[in-house]
């Protein structure tokens, strides 16, 4: 019997106790215990589905090495936005580089898995013109993005990148002109140096290579906006990198640009004709002058080559001493040689110089204009130039230092040479130094020196003085006794003209009334000389007699 049953066979009353009311349990169906896993699992599902939404394709970028690179620690960045994360790092299979796997998120792979993307590892950099990459310092090395310009236009998907060792000098995103400046040599500019206007940076360099000929190195600038509507079609360019001193007759000039550009080189610009204000096309050539005097000053045109041949010595000419004409400079050395002349059997030295024809002035103009066919006109100036005595001649620049330039001077007495104007290069004749010449001359004067027969003259000399000496000796000997007894004879017979002239000689009594008639008879002369002429008659009438007074 159950509890049930029996619960209701008992009597009723007021005296009976009532029994509990007991229901049969029914076994549970379902446990809220398991809700923790479920909500675990749909939580697991929901980040494997958005990591699976979120997640892009796995590029991979080839680097010389990885340094500060950590697989599962490194980002990748674009805008200082993380976008990627380095999943794997290995070495390539010819070990010349590291391959460095990274995991895109799939916003960003649309314009980072595209050709043209450029990927670089920011890290602590540290150079005489900046220092980048400090905040990396606290948080480690990431690897930075750059999207290239035309991404729009280029729709192919790339996931294999070479990247950069060095960060680029100018990001795709950053507005502005590229231009190119050409330059003899780079001189101490860098990436990054920067770009003046007015002394204020408005660049900077951003790539240096040679040019295809090896004979210039092309710069490429970057001029940020709005500051590279500056760049006019007639912009000048000039290198501001150190310090610039020159010593002329005004004094000492020295030119300096900022402390940054003394340190990391940099360039200025301006406009030559500052009316103009039309902005220059992008990728334009513009030369890159030494100083802001020859980037300012009017053009030369192009320059033509002209030789000179010196048979003395050159010591002190150096490449890049000026070609002077009347103390203008017309052009500079750029090469100097020295060669053998098979026929002379002679070495000469062959001075290589580029002369620029419009500083000649008018007289190329004028050139210009019977000649415009000619492709340098300015050898045909040279011609008749050369025919009223031009000469080229190394003159002193410096005392102190030794240094000479060439000197184009007229010399009229300057021997006749055979000069051919359309020769390619040209050959202008030259003329000795003043000191080469002075050396000539003192040369010639030695060896004629050296021809006279100065042993034979001393020979001669020597006999003579041995023939005066004995001659001499004979005078001694034999005539000077006889002068001395000469002497004293006549030394006798002055004392004797003396005694006789004495005043208390009888001799000297009768000349003394002697000259004393001859005094009278001298006065009666000229008395009666006086009376003739005043009565000239008289030598025929004889003298009128004397009237007495009446």
């Amino acid at each position: 019997m159950s509890e049930v049953e029996s619960s209701r066979s008992k009597p009723s009353g007021a005296d009976a106790v009532a029994d509990p009311f007991i229901t049969e349990r029914r076994g549970a169906r379902f446990s809220w215990i398991w809700l923790v896993p479920l909500v675990a699992a749909i939580v697991g599902l929901s980040f494997i589905v958005r990591t699976w939404i979120n997640t892009g394709p796995t590029i991979t970028i080839a680097f010389e090495s990885a340094e500060g690179l950590e697989i599962g620690q490194t980002k990748v960045r674009y805008k200082d936005v993380v976008v990627g994360l380095v999943t794997d790092i290995k070495v390539s299979n010819d070990r010349s580089n590291v391959l460095v796997m990274a995991q895109l998120d799939r916003d960003a792979s649309h314009y980072l898995a595209r050709e043209g993307a450029r990927y670089w590892v920011v890290k602590p950099r540290l150079s005489l013109g900046s220092v980048s990459g400090l905040g990396t310092l606290l948080s480690g090395a990431y690897i930075s993005a750059d999207v290239s310009p035309d991404i729009a236009e280029n729709p192919s998907t790339a996931y294999k990148f070479t990247g950069l060792e060095k960060p680029p000098a100018v990001t795709n995103d950053r507005s502005g002109t590229r231009f190119t400046l050409r330059a003899t040599e780079l001189g101490s500019l860098e990436i990054g140096s920067p770009i003046y206007y007015r002394q204020i940076a408005v660049g900077r360099v951003i790539d240096y290579a040679l040019a295809d000929e090896g004979t210039s190195v092309d710069i490429q600038v970057f001029i940020d906006a709005p500051n590279d509507r500056f760049v006019t079609s007639d912009a000048r360019f000039w290198n501001i990198s150190g310090i610039n001193v020159s010593l002329s007759t005004a004094g000492v000039n020295v030119q300096t640009g900022s402390l940054a550009s003394v340190i990391s080189g940099g360039i200025s610009f301006a406009s030559a004709n500052p009316a103009n204000e039309i902005p220059a096309q992008a990728d334009a050539v513009y030369d890159l002058f030494r100083t802001e005097v020859e980037a300012m000053a009017e053009p030369d045109g192009p320059p033509f080559r002209v030789d000179l041949v010196f048979n003395q010595s050159v010591r002190g000419l150096k490449v890049g001493a000026p070609v002077e004409f009347r103390g203008m400079e017309l052009g500079k050395v750029y090469d100097i040689d020295l060669e053998f002349d098979d026929e002379t059997k002679r070495f000469h030295v062959l001075v290589k110089t580029n002369l620029y024809p419009r500083r000649f002035g008018n007289a190329y103009d004028g050139l210009m204009k019977l000649e415009s066919a000619s492709q340098h006109p300015g050898s045909l100036l040279l011609g008749p130039m050369v025919k009223h005595g031009l000469r080229a001649q190394l003159q002193a620049a410096s005392l102190l230092t030794g240094q000479q330039f060439v000197a184009l001077e007229f010399f009229p007495d300057a021997d006749p040479v055979e000069f051919d104007p359309k020769r390619e290069p040209l050959v202008l004749p030259t003329i000795a130094g003043n000191f080469d010449r002075l050396q000539e001359q003192i040369s010639a004067i030695v060896t004629k020196l050296n021809a006279v027969p100065f042993e034979g003259i001393g020979n001669d000399l020597r006999d003579g003085l041995k023939s005066m000496n004995a001659m001499l000796k004979e005078i001694n000997t034999k005539v000077a006794p006889q002068a001395a007894a000469a002497l004293k004879a006549a030394q006798k017979s002055l004392e004797s003209v003396d005694s006789l002239l004495s005043a208390d000689s009888p001799t000297g009594n009768n000349l003394d009334r002697t000259l004393r008639e001859l005094s009278g008879a001298a006065r009666s002369l000229r008395n009666l000389g006086d009376y003739l002429q005043a009565h000239p008659n008289a030598l025929i009438t004889g003298r009128a007699s004397d009237r007495l007074p009446e």
